[in-house]
């Protein structure tokens, strides 16, 4: 097997912000095809995350953004098990990423099964009438409904949403790295967003 650069490490690590060793493990085992390698690391992330979901989650930091026009203001709750972890870079840059995609992309939840149910079933309504204004019939509309409501989710489900920074990664994306790198189950709990002007009841 041919020998794996370290500016191809530094490459894949740039891509999924892996940790080193997992990036050099991730290209030998895939031959040092990138494609392959981004999707060993996601894989080997969604796994360790599944594994350390039941854990406690007692620490963790309130990360918190406020836009350079001040008009726009932020604060994220990212929860984890240890206070060691809190207090570490890359748990406080995921927070204050966190806290700047909210600011930006403005999300309804934190994953679809916060979305409230009146709020879904009005979508719902709303792609199966334009399914069926499309003269699709019915076993083809329930499919496209279907495709639109994941496309839905990805544009006010914070986990679901391309990250504004690599619209590669989904937050969930990151947040699985993140389990990976730092070995705790580490959580998005909530948010409140802020905009100058806006209802209160507006969240």
């Amino acid at each position: 097997m041919s020998q794996i650069s370290a500016s191809t490490v530094k490459q894949l690590r740039d891509t999924t912000s892996a940790g080193m060793m997992d990036c050099k493990k991730a290209l030998e085992a895939c031959g040092g095809d990138m494609d392959k390698a981004v999707a060993w690391l996601r894989e080997k992330g969604l796994a360790k995350a599944a594994k350390k979901a039941g854990r406690a989650t007692s620490e963790g930091v309130i990360g918190s953004y406020v836009h350079s026009n001040g008009k726009i203001a932020v604060l994220v709750e990212i929860k984890c098990e240890t206070d060691f972890v809190a207090r570490g870079d890359k748990f406080q840059e995921f927070a204050k990423n966190v806290a700047m995609q909210v600011a930006a992309a403005n999300p309804l939840c934190v994953s679809p099964d916060q979305l409230p149910a009146d709020v879904l079933e009005k979508e719902k309504a709303i792609f199966l009438a334009q399914t069926k204004a499309e003269g699709k019939p019915d076993n083809i509309a329930e499919k496209i409904v279907e495709g639109r409501i994941k496309k839905f989710y990805k544009e006010v489900c914070l986990l679901d949403q391309p990250f504004i920074k690599d619209d590669k990664l989904s937050i969930q994306d990151l947040l699985n790295n993140l389990v990976a790198t730092l070995g705790e189950n580490i959580q998005i709990g909530r948010f409140v967003r802020m905009q100058l002007g806006e209802d209160a009841t507006d969240e």
